[in-house]
């Protein structure tokens, strides 16, 4: 068996979540984390590596952008955080001089790697890379609003008291405020809900918008709550990962660079996608109602304003 070698550049909460989620699904053979903080990347590596009598042999070690030769991945969760009173651009701007930074070593010591994003905002980040990065742009995928997709299918299991695995539908465009729920795209065992009566259950407008609603706000929820988001972002990270390693040519609804379809193009942004070995194969063309489409026309345009301040 060929050696999966997965490398984390941030080792804070997501990427700690991301770690400890590849450990115990035993998505790869070999983890590389790589923090400013190198004590404390240490001992998070050897504390995982403890655990090796429960999943196997998965070798986990901190090192620096040299150790991330023959990586097939590297997931980047590092960023700044907000300061006080300052704005997002700001904000996107400091970010910006940070990728520069990951970028050259990417391409210096892991040029064939494929690059996951999941630093927020993943979707201005996600271009941003692409831009800094000499690799193709379909190697450089964005988490996107797979987060967001898994509250979505979680909160309808719960409604509809099924598995969240029996639910089909997507969260697209931006992963932030201006995403929304391509209702036409959902299906419960192969039956559309919208506007009918599935599982004994009638279709409610008021109760799927305040659905919509908490998944929109699921972040701000929980940050409020503990500080910051990483357990399910992890579980996110740790499948898209198993995606590529394994070549499951699975349609997710991953950040990804559009060039006309929906008639967008220069962003990026979550529609369903086809992703396998190679990163992004292709983006799905779905027959959006004509209020979805103009919500992803409306997402692109917002982001497109953002990229637009931003000093690359």
């Amino acid at each position: 068996m060929s050696i999966q070698r997965v490398g984390i550049i941030g080792a804070g909460n997501v990427g700690m979540a991301a770690a400890f989620a590849l450990f115990v699904q035993k998505n790869c053979s070999e983890i590389v984390l790589v923090d400013v903080d190198e004590t404390r990347t240490r001992g998070e590596a050897l504390d995982l590596m403890h655990g090796q009598a429960y999943v196997g042999r998965i070798i986990v070690q901190a090192g620096d952008y040299s150790d991330l030769a023959g990586c097939q991945i590297v997931v980047v969760t590092a960023g700044a955080s907000q300061k006080p009173g300052e704005s997002r651009l700001d904000l996107l701007n400091r970010n910006a001089k940070i990728f520069r930074s990951i970028a050259e070593g990417l391409d210096k010591y892991a040029p064939d790697a494929i690059v996951v994003v999941a630093s927020n905002p993943v979707d201005v980040l996600t271009i941003i890379m692409q831009r800094l990065s000499a690799r193709p742009h379909h190697r450089v995928i964005g988490t996107g609003t797979m987060l967001d997709t898994t509250r979505f299918r979680s909160l309808l299991g719960e409604y509809y008291s099924v598995s969240p695995r029996s639910v089909h539908g997507y969260i697209l465009g931006e992963h932030g405020d201006s995403e929304f729920a391509a209702w036409s795209t959902l299906t419960i065992g192969g039956k559309s809900p919208v506007r009918s009566a599935i599982l004994g259950i009638p279709w409610n407008d008021e109760d799927m918008d305040n659905l919509v609603a908490r998944v929109r706000n699921s972040a701000y929820e929980i940050i409020e709550a503990k500080g910051y988001t990483n357990w399910a972002i992890g579980m996110v990270i740790s499948t898209l990962v198993g995606i590529i390693l394994d070549n499951r040519r699975s349609i997710e609804p991953v950040s990804s660079l559009l060039t006309g379809q929906y008639g967008i193009s220069d962003v990026c942004l979550s529609v369903p996608t086809l992703v396998g070995a190679d990163g992004v194969c292709r983006q799905i063309s779905l027959n959006l109602e004509q209020g979805e489409l103009a919500a992803l026309e409306e997402s692109a345009a917002l982001l497109q304003e953002v990229i637009a301040e931003v000093d690359i």
